[in-house]
């Protein structure tokens, strides 16, 4: 199912129907300040098993997840002063941080080292879908075996058809990767540029 969802004023009933979809073990494509990303809620394992399927991805490679701001993301991992004033000057936006998770995190979601990637994207729809579920929700882009990514909803659609059961059509993306950024230890390290600004750091 395709539905458009207005971008900078997303209607609650259709944000409603789509949390509906994602308790009953069931993944989307959605927009974000990057990529359409695909996913389902952190803590449904059903579901998280789906999209490792869909992807293809070996199940030792965790998937980064969207929390709905600062205080959701203290619930998922540890956050120390330092991370926390880094983090408040540069979200809502393309960033990734890593980050020690806590034990909230579903163990499928997290690396051998118990660290989770973790974004806050300046994007209304994805951002009213977490807290409208109440928990966080995977965060995968978009692509072909290829690696080639998708960038427009009707496309994603036609390629998964009935294997992502909602697909939102939010309108154009800037189709480019988030930087990736560890705050392990206090020490930013800039695990991949992307369109983040991470002379900010």
């Amino acid at each position: 199912m395709l539905i458009e969802i207005n971008p900078d004023n997303p209607q609650q009933r259709l944000i409603r129907k789509v949390s509906e979809v994602l308790k009953k073990d069931g993944i989307i494509a959605y927009p974000t300040d990057t990529y359409y990303g695909i996913g389902c809620d952190i803590m449904n394992k059903k579901a998280i098993e789906k999209i490792y399927l869909l992807k293809q991805r070996d199940k030792n490679r965790p998937f980064s997840f969207i929390c709905s701001g600062l205080k959701n993301i203290s619930d998922y991992a540890k956050v120390s002063n330092y991370a926390y004033k880094t983090m408040r000057r540069l979200l809502p936006g393309p960033y990734t941080f890593i980050l020690e998770g806590s034990k909230l995190v579903p163990k499928i979601m997290l690396t051998n080292r118990k660290t989770a990637g973790i974004r806050v994207p300046n994007n209304k729809i994805c951002l009213a879908l977490v807290e409208e579920i109440g928990n966080p929700i995977i965060s995968t882009s978009a692509t072909m075996p290829d690696g080639a990514v998708f960038d427009n909803p009707s496309l994603i659609h036609d390629h998964f058809g009935s294997r992502i059961d909602i697909v939102i059509d939010g309108g154009p993306v800037p189709g480019q990767p988030s930087s990736v950024v560890s705050l392990i230890d206090d020490i930013p390290e800039i695990i991949r540029k992307g369109i983040g600004d991470t002379t900010l750091l």
